[in-house]
């Protein structure tokens, strides 16, 4: 049986909020391991598609950008990400788990940890774009469609680094790629060592400026022997074998949600993760300052909202480095 486990991050570059790292895990049974990685989008052709459009009303399965819909649309503008993202988190819990939720089951589910700010502190009900009937249907369609083609959801995950800890790790490693790197080699270590009796292969969003990774890999990994399968332009393959005899392959790949469904769902988990911890942050300061426009965090409109919670952050005494990214 393949474990086959995807990893991508939301949140690199703004300012306000947490850095995402999602991570789907999936076990695939009857996989020929020399015929690369499977196809989900097709094993899952009949709940999955790509896209937003689907007459058949399928799961929207994609890189997070491109799923998050506009402001003022027919939809909520996270519509299709919510309706993803708790369809494959429903398959994972009981079946009747999505009827009675708010966001702080969804993030226990994911094993994130809230940050304990009080900017952090307002729960919201759930789901925010989807109706409560219509998503259990979604879920039970994937659960079967899953069955048929042998292949299970076993866990989605998200690791959130809020600013306090972004900003002091930036201090720690001198940049956030470093940063965002060390919370992806985590999320490897934790498969590794959960599923070190099996066949298991991560694939990863290509990481920044890096176009080789050997040399990250063995300083990770000091002991283990690891075979470059491939290093071209936009595909970096690797081999590691523990002296255990423990073997796990890695890929990074650019535009790894395009190729790969694990990773676009974890880009989609981050994102969404994201997003609802955007949405307390906005709660708590709307209330303090009636009419404020909320934010996403983005580095130009974050100037924007510091100067309008300016006389908040002042009044209770709120530490900036606890809520604002060094860079």
């Amino acid at each position: 049986m393949l474990i086959y486990a995807g990893i991508d991050e939301a949140g690199y570059g703004p300012m306000l909020g947490p850095l995402c790292i999602g991570c789907s895990i999936f076990s695939v049974s009857d996989h020929d391991a020399g015929r690369g990685a499977p196809d989900l989008w097709s094993r899952l052709e009949d709940a999955v598609c790509r896209g937003r459009r689907d007459r058949g009303g399928r799961l929207a399965v994609d890189d997070s950008k491109k799923l998050k819909g506009a402001k003022g649309g027919r939809l909520h503008p996270l519509h299709h990400l919510e309706r993803g993202v708790l369809a494959f988190l429903g398959t994972t819990r009981e079946e009747h788990w999505i009827d009675s939720i708010e966001d702080r089951d969804v993030l226990e589910a994911l094993e994130a940890s809230i940050p304990t700010h009080p900017w952090y502190e307002a729960a919201t009900p759930l789901p925010l774009g989807e109706d409560r009937a219509l998503l259990g249907i979604a879920s039970a369609r994937l659960r079967r469609s899953m069955s048929d083609a042998g292949v299970s959801c076993r866990r989605l995950q998200c690791e959130l680094i809020d600013a306090d800890l972004f900003n002091e790790e930036v201090d720690r490693t001198g940049n956030k790629a470093s940063v965002n790197f060390e919370a992806v080699l985590r999320r490897v270590e934790s498969l590794r060592k959960e599923f070190r009796e099996h066949d298991l292969h991560v694939v990863i969003d290509r990481q920044g400026g890096r176009t080789r990774y050997r040399e990250d890999l063995q300083q990770a990994w000091p002991e283990d022997s690891i075979q470059v399968l491939d290093e071209g332009a936009g595909l970096c393959r690797y081999r590691l074998t523990s002296r255990s005899g423990a073997g796990c392959s890695i890929t990074f790949a650019q535009g790894g949600e395009d190729r790969h469904l694990p990773i676009a769902l974890a880009s989609m988990t981050a994102k969404y993760c994201r997003e609802l911890l955007m949405i307390r942050m906005n709660a708590y300061f709307t209330n303090a300052c009636p009419g404020l426009n909320p934010t996403a965090g983005y580095v130009q409109d974050a100037r924007r909202y510091l100067e309008d919670i300016d006389g908040v952050i002042k009044e209770r005494s709120i530490n900036r480095d606890l809520l604002v990214r060094s860079c």
